[in-house]
């Protein structure tokens, strides 16, 4: 129980729920004809490489949003250094 207590202080990071993309669930079709269209329009503008850098970066960040499913990872009441073996004994109430 100590133990516990003490990693808990020193090792615990608060756990937020976040919106993360699936990526192998994204509209490849859609996607592709997105990007091969949007193409066209970066190519040929910008004016430095800054301005190109990022007129990319919200062309992925668009197409992220538009193609690929997301998921809430929901917090976890458990430490992150619980494991199955932890689980389990925990549920049967063994003692080590």
């Amino acid at each position: 129980m100590i133990l516990e207590v003490k990693w808990k202080e020193t090792c615990s990071k608060p756990r937020q729920e976040r919106l993360v993309p699936v990526y192998n669930k994204a509209d490849t079709t859609g996607l592709q004809a997105f990007l091969r269209d949007k193409f066209v329009g970066w190519a040929s503008n910008g004016k430095s490489v800054d301005e190109i850098w990022n007129n990319f970066k919200n062309i992925v960040y668009e197409s992220i949003e538009l193609f690929v499913p997301h998921k809430i990872l929901r917090n976890n009441s458990d430490p992150e250094y619980y494991n199955k073996e932890i689980k389990r004994q925990i549920e049967g109430q063994e003692v080590i």
